[in-house]
């Protein structure tokens, strides 16, 4: 699969106050993305509109939320517009990965198997969540599976192309038809 060219780092959640500061959710390990005179690119990396550039002014923590303030975002009003946007990196501007770790565009594609060795289907999506990422699993019969994406689950071997998932039961069983659940 070829990398994305941008890399998201944040949504903006909704304005805060009057003067143009936005609740963001941080989806980046990496909290200078913030600091300020960050650039960033407002909008979706994958869209096929072009991406607004923005300017980090301040930012600052409130209630365990970061709150944030981009250039020309003077009013609530202009907050608003910015409701539900992506902020992205360049991909060539991400840190450096260690070893072990992994883009989860990297996962996509790779073979999904369960601790006995069997194949039982293939990453086709990771789905971002609240608490930790679902991996969508394409079954052979055609049917998507989301498993959370826990170490207590799912090991990672990126170099041996797989995923392997322990295999709980109904986790990745196909549906059964004779079942009425």
């Amino acid at each position: 699969m070829t990398p994305p060219a941008r890399l998201v780092v944040g949504r903006v959640l909704r304005p805060h106050g009057v003067s143009g500061e936005l609740a963001v959710d941080v989806l980046s390990d990496a909290p200078d993305r913030f600091a300020p005179g960050a650039e960033l690119g407002a909008g979706d990396p994958d869209g096929d509109g072009p991406l607004r550039p923005v300017t980090v002014t301040a930012a600052r923590l409130h209630l365990g939320r970061l709150l944030v303030r981009l250039d020309g975002v003077e009013d609530r009003d202009a907050a608003a517009e910015l409701r539900g946007v992506l902020l992205s990196i360049p991909m060539e501007a991400a840190r450096p990965l260690a070893a072990d770790e992994f883009w989860p565009h990297q996962l996509v594609g790779l073979a999904v198997v369960d601790r006995d060795g069997r194949r039982r289907g293939r990453v086709a999506d990771v789905v971002p969540g609240t608490a930790h990422d679902l991996l969508a699993v394409a079954l052979p019969n055609g049917e998507r599976r989301l498993v959370p994406a826990v170490a207590a689950l799912v090991t990672v071997e990126l170099a041996a192309g797989r995923v392997l998932v322990d295999a709980v039961p109904g986790l990745l069983d196909p549906a059964d038809a004779d079942h009425q659940g």
